[in-house]
């Protein structure tokens, strides 16, 4: 199931959808005499790659999940915390993937994700010295060091003692590492770190696992301030990504709320 799902998720999101619209209705024009159906599907897929690779219609889509929680602002040291940020005894820095390099340092292994969701980790676990900080992610198919190794080291890299630190390493996707959170939080209060746009699927589902958590958004898509009018006059590589995180999400919370665990 859990590479059916893999699979699935990965032949519906945009390039790959479009793609097959395309090559389908070319089949059929020239291999076929259902010319009409080929030409409304090549045209179709056509269509669907440049609607998602536009830069306003994927901000709009990817600020539509970040913008559902607040970013936690600057703690400057010395300054009262916010009580929200004051209760929580665990952070929690959930898996964004990476490639296992031998001779890479840690943080150059990870994702641009990954790396920014330790980052915004280390920096409340920093703040908050009491706390204990957890990070999740197994081992890439070809081997090497764990995904959570790797978030722990570039967090000791960083300042963070080692002996804080609490590896979840067997946790595959988001379902499973919520599962894996409420084992070891129990009912204390969790800072939950991951990428902004990934952020409601994982906190409703940690929430449905019964974790009191606090969502800390990181590694933001958008990165504006609202979508400009001239955004819907640019196509490019950067709305197509935009995108695809987007309707990864939603078929996902969508997936995860029709089986009752979100």
């Amino acid at each position: 199931m859990f590479w059916l799902k893999k699979v699935i998720g990965a032949l519906l999101m945009p390039l790959p959808f479009s793609l097959a619209l395309i090559i389908a209705g070319t089949s059929l024009l020239y291999f076929t005499r259902r010319d009409r159906l080929g030409r409304r599907l090549v045209v179709v897929g056509i269509a669907w790659l440049a609607l998602f690779s536009n830069a306003g219609v994927s901000t709009w889509l990817v600020e539509s999940l970040e913008n559902r929680f607040p970013a936690i602002a600057e703690l400057p040291a010395g300054s009262a915390l916010p009580a929200p940020i004051e209760r929580c005894q665990i952070i929690v820095v959930l898996g964004g993937g990476h490639s296992p390099v031998a001779d890479w340092s840690a943080n150059n292994q990870l994702s641009p994700s990954a790396l920014a969701r330790i980052v915004e980790g280390t920096r409340l676990a920093l703040r908050l010295p009491g706390t204990r900080l957890v990070v999740s992610g197994p081992a890439a198919p070809e081997g090497g060091p764990t995904h959570a190794r790797l978030l722990a080291d570039v967090a000791v890299a960083l300042g963070v003692a080692r002996e804080r630190i609490t590896e979840i390493d067997t946790a595959r996707d988001t379902e499973s590492e919520a599962v894996a959170v409420r084992s070891i939080a129990g009912t204390k209060p969790v800072a939950l770190v991951t990428s902004a746009w990934h952020l409601p699927r994982a906190a409703a589902l940690c929430r449905r696992q019964g974790l009191d958590v606090l969502p800390c958004p990181a590694d933001y898509a958008a990165r504006t301030a609202g979508v400009q009018s001239l955004d819907f006059l640019v196509w490019n590589v950067s709305g197509l990504e935009r995108s695809t995180k987007a309707i990864y999400e939603f078929l996902g919370l969508g997936w995860a709320r029709l089986r009752g665990k979100a």
